[in-house]
Order: structure tokens, then sequence, then C-alpha cells
């Protein structure tokens, strides 16, 4: 089963995710930080999905933290979050992020946007 690495700091928006990547197994990170420390265990996670704003490390540093690493350096990795700020919008597209998803983002859209970097197994 593909894994998605949800990393948000909020609860609720990682159990939405959860329920809306039905065929995905999907990993949770409530910060940077963990999810640093999760990628360096875990080393076939397919997407990434990072908020910008989280306590202790942002999702733009663990990003650009991610690209240096071998193993996610080609992983495709959409930001998930409230900022709608051009320059933090064209920080992540430098850093290789394939897409800027807007909270809330409705259960369909996500998946679609997973889906198509991703596939899902049944």
């Amino acid at each position: 089963m593909s894994k998605v690495l949800i990393v948000d700091d909020s609860h609720t928006i990682r159990q939405q995710v959860i329920l809306a990547l039905t065929g995905f197994l999907v990993l949770e990170a409530a910060d940077g930080i963990e999810a640093l420390e999760l990628t360096a265990r875990e080393r076939e996670i397919a997407l990434i999905l990072l908020d910008v704003n989280m306590p202790r490390l942002g999702g733009l540093e663990v990003l650009e933290r991610l690209r240096t690493d071998p193993t996610y350096s080609q992983v495709p990795v959409l930001m998930l979050t409230t900022e709608v700020e051009r320059r933090l919008i064209d920080r992540a597209k430098a850093a290789g992020a394939k897409g800027w998803l807007i909270k809330p983002v409705k259960p369909e859209l996500l998946l679609g946007a997973v889906s198509k970097f991703v596939r899902a197994e049944k």
C-alpha cells in the first residue's frame, strides 16, 4: 500500500486527511521535527503533505531539508496550508513542491491531487 505522510500540527486536519485518503497508508507527524525523524526511519513514503506554519520547524524548512536527502529529493510534496502569500508559494515552488492546496480542502479534491502523483491501492 502506498504511504503518504501528513505533517500538520492540527490533529483534526491529520484525521481529515486520513479519512479522505482511502486506499493509502497515511503516516502522521505533528510538526517538522517529527516529520524529519519519521522520514529518517521510514524510507518508502510515496508522497508528503506539508503544512507551512507549525511549531518547532515549519513546512518550508522541512521541504528544503528533504530535498537534500537523496531518498526524498524526488518524492512529491504538496503543501496543505491556509497561507496564500505569493512569496511563500514561490519559495515552496523553488524548493520543489508539486502543489499548493488551501485549507480547508474538500476530501475529493485532496484525494484527486494525491492520486495525480501516487496510485491508491484497493
